[in-house]
């Protein structure tokens, strides 16, 4: 006989993926440092550890989609467990370019006799803002009214145009990339050209990490949304990509003002 539940809790079934994330997580580190100092074997122990994370964050996620979506374990209570956990990532998220900001800004405002007195550095190059930075700042909030849009037609229940909303905000997210790529093939400077080419090389790469990451947590909703999975009372996994997707936008127009803009003037 099976005993109704009478709260509105998910009591998660034991799961091996928390132990194999672990032992993949550990070959990994152990394999990058072997391969780094070049051990025997490092490469393939750094292989296999990505290799098991990876296989890791595919069993675990479908895992959880399959209790939310197809047996009705995510509740309205469980539901606030992802809501309250996406905040303080992204605001952890927040905090790390910020530090990167923070490191840029205090050379730029203020320069010091090894780096000339002046900012950017003397005899350092740099890209001029207003080619491809310029361009490619306002794509990004673009895409972030794309997946606005997605997310007022999932709450409408027009699924196709959620769909068609998500597909605009990933390829504005590519064009995003593309740019991002063009710049640094033509950048004059890298990233062992002083302070300059440290702050500008570690800001920029790390937002176009994030964007990387943000496109492929929208690629994985817009197909959710194909298949069905996200309703108008249930799309918790949208809405945390959706906050992340905004979270790019808006560093990005910060990264062109304190980085490309003052850094190029």
């Amino acid at each position: 006989m099976i005993e109704s539940q009478r709260h509105s809790f998910h009591l998660v079934d034991p799961s091996p993926w928390p132990i194999s994330g672990s032992l993949g997580a550990l070959a990994t580190t152990v394999g990058g440092v072997m391969y780094m100092h070049p051990f025997q074997g490092g490469a393939t122990l750094l292989s296999l550890g990505i290799i098991f994370i990876l296989y890791t964050m595919f069993v675990w996620w479908r895992d959880v989609i399959r209790e939310s979506t197809l047996e009705g374990h995510h509740t309205k209570v469980v539901q606030l467990g992802p809501r309250y956990g996406s905040i303080p990532f992204i605001v952890s998220e927040v905090m790390f370019l910020f530090a990167l900001f923070r490191a840029s800004s205090h050379s730029s405002l203020a320069p010091t006799v090894e780096i000339g007195g002046i900012w950017p550095p003397k005899g350092i190059g740099v890209l001029d803002p207003r080619e491809i930075p310029f361009l490619n700042t306002p794509i990004l909030p673009s895409s972030g009214a794309a997946v606005t849009w997605a997310h007022h037609a999932i709450l409408a229940g027009k699924e196709k145009r959620a769909v068609y909303a998500l597909v605009a905000t990933v390829l504005l997210a590519l064009v995003s990339t593309g740019f991002q790529g063009m710049e640094y093939y033509q950048a004059p400077s890298t990233i062992s050209d002083s302070i300059y080419g440290s702050t500008f090389s570690l800001a920029t790469g790390f937002h176009g990490f994030h964007v990387i990451i943000g496109t492929l947590f929208s690629i994985i909703c817009g197909i959710r949304q194909y298949l069905g999975h996200l309703t108008k009372e249930h799309h918790v996994g949208f809405e945390a990509a959706a906050w992340y997707w905004h979270f790019v936008d808006v560093v990005r127009l910060f990264l062109f003002v304190s980085i490309y803009w003052w850094g190029g003037i």
